[in-house]
Formats: structure tokens, C-alpha cells, sequence
């Protein structure tokens, strides 16, 4: 095992600043959210160290226009709320918003997951084929094997990707819903559920 800098009796502030610039690096690179494992990892520290050093550059960039968010498991830049709409201008094309059938599907995968698309179908009453490979081109579902029942139909899940889009840690963040078996879901309240509940500051965030 690696000696961490801490342990070679260097003080956490110089800890920190020497850490700092590697972990910022790490994060603007790369494409998905970072745990503090594998920063810890990458920069041959302690995970103390590194949750240390994320709590500073936190700190420091809480008044730019980047801002750094724990989402999805890990941490990442993301535009600053006050600077969504700008970006948003910036990166997504007009196809980037779903479509109600689309986020009402959305809504029932996140909520009953795993689920098939004839579960989906009895629930929404219409066919799901296209909101289902709408949702899987823009990967926020993907496929989660087969279900033990006659014909095997294939199963559901949501993605990292949902969790980054919505601005949530995990699906525990999801607002809780009272989904109670054999019973209608009202899909307007499922679907606002989803989105109006979870807290403006992550809504806002786009990551980068």
C-alpha cells in the first residue's frame, strides 16, 4: 500500500494544495461522474485526503460559473444554476426535451424498475416501442435482462445518465410516491413527482 503524503507528515493544507490541480484536472477530463475511490486512486492519495481536497475546490468555485456537484455516485463540474440558460442554448439541440409520453415512461421505469414494456403498456394504456427506443438512443434507460415469466420479455432500468440528468445522487433521491399494488398510477402526479420535487439547485445544474 501506497504511503499517503498525509502519513509522511506533510500538513493537510499542503496536502490539499498540492492535490488540488490534479483532482480539478481529473474532473474537467473526464466524461462521467468521479468517485472519491478512484481520484483516490488515480492520485495516489488517501480517500480522506481527497474528500478534503473536494471540500476546497468546492469552496472555491461556489461563486463561479462552474460549480462542483456530487451526482450519480461521484463528482463532477457543472455550469452554475444562474448560468443554465446560456448554456443550455449552447448544448442542447430542441430534440433534448422529452416529450410528455416519453417522460411519463420515464417516470414509470424510474418508479417500477426493473419493469418490461407490456408492464409499461398496461400502465399508460398505448403502445411504449417508440418511447422505449427513445429513451434508450438518449440513454436513460438501457435493457436489464429478462424477466422469469412466459415469453422472457425484456426488462428496464434506469442509467447513470438519468441520475445525472435529473441532478440526483441516487435513486433514493427520487421523491417518495405511495405505489401501491393494483392500483391506477396517475401518471400526471408520477411524472410531476419526478421532476418538480427534486431541489432547484441540482435541477439547474448542467453538467459539463
Amino acid at each position: 500500500m501506497e504511503e499517503s503524503l498525509e502519513s509522511r507528515g506533510e500538513p493537510i493544507q499542503e496536502v490539499i494544495a498540492r492535490l488540488q490541480r490534479p483532482v480539478e484536472a481529473l474532473l474537467f477530463v473526464a466524461s462521467e461522474p468521479l468517485s472519491i475511490k478512484q481520484m483516490a486512486k488515480l492520485t495516489h492519495a488517501t480517500e480522506i485526503e481527497i474528500a478534503s481536497t473536494l471540500q476546497k475546490i468546492e469552496e472555491d468555485f461556489a461563486d463561479r460559473g462552474i460549480v462542483l456537484r456530487e451526482i450519480a455516485g461521484g463528482y463532477r463540474f457543472a455550469s452554475a444554476p444562474l448560468a443554465r440558460d446560456v448554456v443550455e442554448a449552447y448544448l442542447l439541440p430542441p430534440k433534448t426535451n422529452l416529450s410528455t409520453p416519453a417522460m411519463e415512461t420515464l417516470a414509470i421505469i424510474a418508479y417500477l424498475q426493473p419493469v418490461t414494456k407490456s408492464e409499461i403498456e398496461a400502465i399508460r394504456g398505448v403502445s411504449a416501442e417508440s418511447v422505449v427506443t427513445t429513451l434508450l438512443d438518449r440513454r436513460l434507460i438501457l435493457e436489464a435482462g429478462r424477466k422469469d415469466v412466459v415469453g422472457r420479455p425484456m426488462l428496464y432500468k434506469t442509467t447513470p445518465e438519468f441520475l445525472e440528468s435529473f441532478g440526483l445522487r441516487s435513486l433514493e433521491d427520487l421523491p417518495q410516491m405511495e405505489l401501491e399494488a393494483g392500483q391506477p398510477l396517475e401518471l400526471d402526479l408520477l411524472t410531476a413527482a419526478m421532476t418538480a420535487n427534486i431541489p432547484p439547485a441540482q435541477q439547474d445544474a448542467v453538467a459539463l
